[in-house]
């Protein structure tokens, strides 16, 4: 029996997804074509000047934009940004510092601490744990 691989593809949506790019920012082949597993390495290793181009100087989707600023993407959301931002406008904005930047952004900072606190706390009783279960005498 001969097992046949079949070319992984994905949607051009996926692809840009994986790439850190708006979609609608992207040449229309690569809109409207599928991409293989194979491409989408092939563009993650060696970017085209058109990829390289975007993701230096945008528009940016949402989730990038919201790196770039520090926040979440529900942040933007509540900070009234809908629509994907240039490197330049994101720029213009971190240098604005609106008032609800500067919110999103202590809020973030606390879910960090926050997810930091909870890993340590569960690292420690994993140690607990360990040290109980090599104390214990084994079962007959």
């Amino acid at each position: 029996m001969t097992s046949h691989q079949s070319t992984q593809t994905m949607k051009p949506a996926t692809a840009a997804k994986k790439l850190g790019v708006y979609l609608d920012a992207t040449p229309a082949e690569f809109r409207e074509g599928v991409v293989s597993r194979d491409e989408l390495n092939a563009l993650q290793a060696d970017p085209p000047e058109w990829l390289r181009k975007l993701r230096r100087n945008g528009p940016h989707p949402r989730p990038v934009v919201a790196a770039k600023l520090g926040i979440s993407t529900s942040g933007l959301v509540r900070g009234g940004v809908t629509e994907p931002l240039t490197t330049e406008q994101i720029e213009e904005l971190k240098s604005a510092d609106p008032e609800w930047l500067r919110k999103e952004r202590a809020t973030q900072a606390e879910v960090r601490k926050e997810a930091v606190r909870l890993k340590e706390k569960r690292l420690k009783e994993q140690e607990k744990n360990a040290e109980r279960g090599a104390s214990r005498p084994p079962r007959s």
